[in-house]
């Protein structure tokens, strides 16, 4: 078994860091459905802005938002403004195509990887 990347929304841009939350990310509902990513999946957040790397789980935003918001501890380590990637991962024992999106500063779908 491999742990293969599966889901990837690349140079989203922080619109929010909210250290009074309890954890996680909250991401636009339209580009979780893009990519094929699930409120509570675990998800590794790479910071383009700081170099920072992060685990944590997902939370649904409001569709059409382009919230990408930082929740708790991980708000003091990724801010708001920040460029980040944001990526799933799969076990399994097969290959996988992953479901790669690009957007643009606004955190809207610009096109697939």
């Amino acid at each position: 078994m491999r742990q293969l990347l599966r889901s990837k929304i690349h140079k989203a841009t922080v619109t929010e860091a909210n250290l009074a939350y309890i954890g996680s990310i909250t991401i636009d509902a339209d580009l979780l459905e893009k990519v094929g990513l699930w409120p509570g999946e675990k998800v590794l957040i790479v910071s383009n802005t700081s170099g920072v790397r992060l685990e944590t789980y997902v939370i649904t935003g409001e569709p059409g938002s382009g919230v990408i918001c930082m929740n708790g501890a991980a708000a003091r380590l990724i801010k708001t403004g920040d460029e980040i990637i944001i990526m799933g991962f799969e076990v399994t024992d097969h290959p996988i195509e992953p479901q790669a999106i690009l957007v643009n500063h606004k955190n809207e779908f610009v096109k697939f990887l």
